[in-house]
């Protein structure tokens, strides 16, 4: 991985130095990160999936550029958001594993305080700050938003939460049990109740301990929370159009509790399977969020001094939520490419080229190191994203990356150039590796690793060097 340090000659007058870039040199711009939840690679229109519209989403990737190989840095929640917000793969610095429930209360378990954030970063170069949505890196006062460089923040600090609140008025819910009246397996139904026993255990208590709050302060939200976040997320556009902004946007939807609003439902009132009716409903209501949010950017008159990011933190669990990972093996948690490469598309009118699909592969650590460098910050510590503008507007034609790691416990993976090592169940000292060629077999349906043991071995020596460099679990 590559020590990336921006050099004060590299910083031109926050121009991108590809003559393409005018409007950034007025004043530094806007950054925006819309990141979904749980979402599969492949469920969005503009991923080749016609059964849910997502017109807003695929927007993006129409007025910008859709990446095929966009990769996270961990197959759930909390690692790889831990890699988005410090630019670094998080077994670097011992963020592996995916806190829940009351462990996210934990006063141990969180973001380091010592690590350097984007929005820290962007702060410190005068940039406004704001987190809607989900955190997830860290319950505890030490791990607050607050404390990690947001100026504002609207929405809850758990691994989940819930849509709507008991009596669940307004929508359809479904919950995991381990059983159903009178002791029986399989679907129970009851108005706009369902329990579903297919997961073999019961719905997490998102909701213990883990109030919506406005900055540290609790607050009583009626809106089903998509909705709610969509309103805070395009007031802190409105409220910060005058001034160069960060907004990320990190929404709970499509992850569970399943609950759809009813106006949704009704619109795939066609699906037969309510449980996909359920996510169908669940994903068209996030695509109208995203939706206002575009909004509010060209009602703002924003547009061409906004750089928009949207991807998904990990692959879908597909028997959880129905959704789609195809033509990608594997899902949420597994370190096939189901549950680490997702959805992901930039655009900036009159900066990045419309319409185009990027091939290469990229990470989402590479966000951190772009905003760097638009917005004229000095890195000068070790990151291991790369600036993303080179590479799309066509000035450099190389490959961004050529190696990836990722490592949680028993599971890890390495990618080189085409070549992807895995190895699903790693014990202690013997880990049992599997390896696929990523240009022929995308589905990583024929393991190579008997038939190819020198290409092996190089991958598996690549893996040792990189995993030596990393750090023991902080939990």
């Amino acid at each position: 991985m590559l020590k990336f340090r921006l050099l004060p000659q590299y910083l031109v007058a926050l121009s991108i130095c590809f003559g393409a870039c005018e409007a950034t040199q007025a004043r530094q711009p806007n950054i925006i990160v819309l990141l979904a939840d749980d979402l599969g690679y492949g469920e969005l229109g503009c991923q080749g999936n016609p059964q849910i519209p997502t017109p807003h989403i695929d927007s993006i990737a129409q007025s910008g550029i859709r990446f095929t190989q966009g990769y996270v840095a961990g197959p759930n929640c909390s690692p790889s958001r831990a890699g988005f917000l410090t630019g670094k793969i998080p077994t670097r610095f011992g963020y592996e594993f995916n806190p829940i429930g009351e462990r996210n209360e934990d006063p141990n378990i969180g973001l380091p305080p010592q690590e350097i954030t984007i929005a820290e970063m962007l702060h410190d170069v005068g940039y406004t700050t704001g987190l809607i949505g989900k955190w997830h890196q860290g319950g505890a006062a030490t791990y607050h938003p607050h404390r990690h460089g947001f100026d504002e923040f609207f929405g809850f600090t758990h691994e989940g939460h819930y849509f709507v609140p008991p009596p669940y008025n307004g929508v359809t819910t479904m919950l995991r049990r381990r059983a159903l009246p009178g002791n029986e397996k399989g679907r129970w139904e009851s108005g706009n109740l369902i329990y579903t026993t297919h997961m073999g255990h019961d719905e997490p208590d998102y909701d213990a301990n883990n109030p919506i709050v406005r900055g540290g302060q609790p607050v009583v939200e009626e809106l089903y929370l998509t909705d709610a976040l969509t309103r805070e997320a395009t007031s802190f556009i409105d409220r910060h159009a005058d001034k160069p902004f960060f907004l990320y946007v990190a929404y709970n939807a499509v992850h569970s509790p399943l609950q759809g609003a009813d106006k949704y439902m009704e619109k795939f009132s066609h699906i037969e399977d309510v449980h996909r009716r359920i996510f169908a409903a669940m994903l068209a209501n996030l695509d109208d969020s995203v939706g206002a949010v575009l909004d509010s950017v060209n009602k703002n008159d924003l547009n061409e001094e906004t750089l928009i990011f949207f991807l998904s933190d990990n692959g879908g669990p597909t028997r959880e939520l129905t959704s789609s990972n195809l033509p990608l093996r594997g899902e949420k948690s597994h370190m096939y490419e189901g549950g680490i490469r997702i959805p992901f598309m930039v655009k900036w009118n009159g900066v990045i080229p419309a319409g185009k699909v990027y091939e290469q592969p990229i990470s989402s650590l590479d966000i951190y190191a772009t905003a760097a460098q638009l917005a004229g910050a000095e890195i000068n510590h070790q990151i291991d994203g790369v600036d993303l503008m080179p590479y799309i507007t066509g000035s450099d034609k190389t490959s961004p990356h050529n190696e990836f790691f990722w490592r949680q416990g028993k599971r890890t993976a390495l990618r080189y150039k085409d070549w992807k090592l895995v190895s699903m169940q790693r014990h202690l000292q013997k880990p049992v590796w599997e390896l696929y060629d990523l240009s022929k077999d995308i589905s990583e349906e024929h393991d190579l690793a008997n038939q190819i043991p020198e290409k092996l071995q190089e991958l598996i020596e690549r893996w040792e060097k990189l995993n030596s460099q990393m750090s023991e679990p902080l939990f």
